[in-house]
């Protein structure tokens, strides 16, 4: 299986130890994706704001793995406060269209940089 490494300027650098994504075979592996603006790295405002910068920086990752959200077979979400998962859902149906990823969403107490929320991703491609 041929493994390889998935990094884009149009999504933000990895402020860790880890890439934005790895393709293994035809599945890749997109790594957290938090609010950040990959030109500033600075941190966009608003719950609203983020949300939307969290689908951008995926599918930008995607698509630099040779893919699309299309692509995506499971979504990880990731909220700070679960009364903003109907905001998630309103977002992902730009972003997505049916059939819709598996999912999971979840609260957790915090997240890198103060974020509010943060999304994962599996990808297969040539599915």
């Amino acid at each position: 299986m041929t493994r390889s490494i998935v990094s884009t300027p149009h999504a933000p650098a990895a402020i860790g130890t880890y890439s934005q994504a790895v393709k293994a075979g035809d599945t890749v592996y997109l790594s957290g994706q938090i609010g950040l603006d990959p030109a500033t790295m600075q941190m966009v405002d608003g719950i609203d704001a983020q949300i939307v910068r969290v689908f951008e920086n995926l599918k930008a990752v995607a698509e630099a793995s040779g893919g699309s959200l299309a692509d995506v077979v499971k979504l990880n979400v990731f909220l700070c406060d679960l009364a903003h998962f109907a905001k998630v859902n309103e977002t992902m149906e730009l972003y997505f269209s049916q059939p819709y990823p598996a999912r999971a969403a979840v609260g957790v107490g915090s997240l890198p940089r103060s974020a509010l929320v943060e999304a994962d991703a599996v990808m297969v491609l040539g599915g």
